[in-house]
């Protein structure tokens, strides 16, 4: 099955997003709580990895986003 444009530039988006969160972990002072949170930050991309609805993507990304910068507001990036 071949990927859309739109596909690509979706998981642009949604590398940047895990880069960011994983960027973001850095400020969590406690060491065993910072590799919980990228474990688990990992375990969540994977787990939506083959999804392939464009909508849901979307929805996953935007939820991701908020989520984020509710869990760690200092992450804020211009495409938030």
């Amino acid at each position: 099955m071949s990927l859309s444009l739109r596909h690509f530039i979706l998981r642009h988006e949604v590398l940047n997003l895990y880069r960011r969160a994983v960027r973001a972990s850095r400020s969590i002072p406690d060491p065993v709580t910072r590799r919980e949170t990228v474990s688990w930050l990992r375990a969540e991309f994977e787990r939506n990895r083959h999804i392939q609805d464009l909508d849901l993507i979307e929805d996953k990304l935007r939820t991701g986003r908020r989520e984020l910068n509710q869990i760690l507001p200092y992450s804020h990036s211009p495409r938030s």
